[in-house]
């Protein structure tokens, strides 16, 4: 990612709707389906700034991997013990088969060969360990913030599951979410190639419209695997060894 998406991930990453959202619905989604045992061994791989990692920690000891520099040096600090650097999919130094549980959030569309990167997850897990994966959504919804970001592709439900099936995984309770808000992130994409506006700014929006938008996107913990989701920014999966 560019450097200046870093720079903004540290600066916001307490604060911002999107991440305070998330980091609950994650947490009420792993609850639910993740079926982790008690004191998990767990792996993040691409933490960026370690902004999930204490949510992760609830489920058991955890482990990370970033490979920025400076953002691995924020994450080193949250976790309380140095985070490694190996990329995917070499996974170097990473004990294949000692997880139960590795998370890849927003990971996966980085990386040129997924399929590739996926096989090395599963590598890492313990027999019936799982990955936790969150893309981003629709390929027509490309803009300045996946340069930025030096995404690789967006997902549809349809390519997402054809990576898992070539690197050998099954999974479950596969769905959108980021849903309740879609029609207004559509419409203010549309907006910004209409207008040439760039969208790539991940800066938090004014305090009150940042709280609206926050509190809209946490109920999804409540809706996420219960009843069918609306199409969505972003698609999650739990996907396991065949």
């Amino acid at each position: 990612m560019d450097r200046v998406v870093y720079d903004r991930m540290a600066a916001h990453d307490t604060t911002h709707w999107w991440y305070r959202a998330r980091r609950e619905i994650l947490s009420d989604y792993l609850k639910r389906y993740g079926a982790i045992p008690k004191d998990a061994k767990i792996l993040e791989i691409g933490c960026g700034t370690g902004h999930n990692l204490p949510m992760l920690a609830e489920f058991g000891e955890v482990d990370a991997i970033e490979i920025d520099e400076t953002a691995r040096g924020f994450a080193s600090e949250r976790l309380g013990k140095p985070v490694g650097s190996s990329p995917l999919p070499e996974l170097t130094g990473v004990e294949r088969g000692s997880y139960d549980l590795v998370a890849v959030l927003d990971v996966v569309e980085h990386v040129e060969d997924d399929v590739a990167a996926l096989k090395a997850m599963a590598s890492a897990l313990k027999p019936g360990g799982k990955i936790l994966i969150t893309v981003p959504a629709h390929q027509w919804m490309w803009s300045a913030h996946d340069v930025v970001n030096h995404h690789k592709r967006r997902y549809s439900k349809g390519t997402l599951t054809a990576a898992l099936q070539q690197a050998g995984l099954g999974w479950t309770k596969l769905r959108w979410f980021n849903s309740l808000l879609f029609p207004a992130a559509v419409a203010a994409r549309l907006a910004g190639k209409l207008t040439g506006k760039d969208d790539s700014d991940d800066s938090p929006p004014p305090k009150a419209l940042n709280t609206a938008f926050e509190t809209i996107f946490r109920l999804e913990r409540h809706l996420l695997g219960r009843v069918p989701m609306t199409p969505g920014l972003s698609i999650i999966v739990l996907a396991s060894p065949k």
